[in-house]
């Protein structure tokens, strides 16, 4: 059992989404008490993400934390980019993490990304361990782009540094316009802001000025870009974004 956060799993897998085998188990923790490894877990998974940020560094990669609500559309957003990046002779990796099946993943690959699947089991977030056996078993080449999609989920997640260079907090209208302001955490740890399915705007109870008000309390100067995942309205503004973080790369 996660003794931080209390989800079942103590096990993940990692999965080439081409095949059921798992390619490698990742034991966790199993210690009942919680509240006195509390900050031993965290020390611990730190320790790691530290080892994993150098790694990155050193062959010059660029590692982004994608986070947000189960059906924000962030495979959506990856499968835009990725067609994108590719067009502009740069390759994309991803390491996907949900509970269980590899759809996500076999969606990246079909959309021209490299992608292994992480499946938690009954975990609620990819941690800093499960970063550094993906990124091996990728066998990335120097300068790569590595996305980690994170398991749906705005509590966890933004609890666990994975040694990533920037992290995301991906909502969609659909999931109210109090999220920034009940998650605080997810949304005030992070280096961009994104709005999906705003096509749906007029057919939903939704404040963007809410919203926008909100986060400039929560993260001031963090961008925040609109986007229709399925129209592309406003995957320009999130590819200029990407775009710069790879430049500073």
């Amino acid at each position: 059992m996660c003794t931080h956060c209390g989800c079942g799993s103590d096990k993940a897998s990692l999965i080439n989404p081409s095949s059921t085998t798992p390619a490698k188990i990742l034991s966790l923790s199993q210690d009942n008490k919680a509240l006195h490894l509390h900050h031993a877990l965290l020390a611990g998974n730190d320790a790691i993400a530290e080892a994993n940020r150098h790694h990155f560094a050193h062959h010059h990669h660029t590692c982004l934390n994608l986070m947000g609500t189960p059906g924000a559309g962030k495979t959506a957003l990856l499968e835009m980019l990725i067609q994108r990046l590719r067009q502009q002779g740069r390759g994309v990796a991803v390491l996907e993490g949900d509970q269980h099946t590899s759809n996500d993943a076999r969606r990246i690959q079909a959309a021209g990304g490299q992608a292994l699947q992480i499946n938690t089991g009954t975990g609620c977030h990819l941690d800093a361990e499960m970063i550094r056996a993906g990124a091996e078993s990728l066998h990335l080449p120097d300068g790569s782009l590595l996305i980690i999609e994170n398991v749906g989920n705005l509590v966890c997640p933004a609890l666990f540094d994975l040694g990533e260079s920037a992290k995301i907090a991906m909502m969609a209208v659909t999931d109210g316009d109090d999220k920034p302001v009940k998650y605080p955490h997810m949304f005030s740890h992070c280096e961009l802001v994104i709005v999906n399915k705003v096509d749906l705007l007029p057919y939903v109870d939704f404040d963007m000025d809410k919203v926008r008000h909100d986060l400039s309390h929560l993260n001031p100067g963090c961008p925040v870009l609109t986007l229709s995942a399925k129209t592309g309205e406003g995957v320009d503004a999130v590819l200029a974004w990407l775009t710069d973080r790879l430049a500073d790369g």
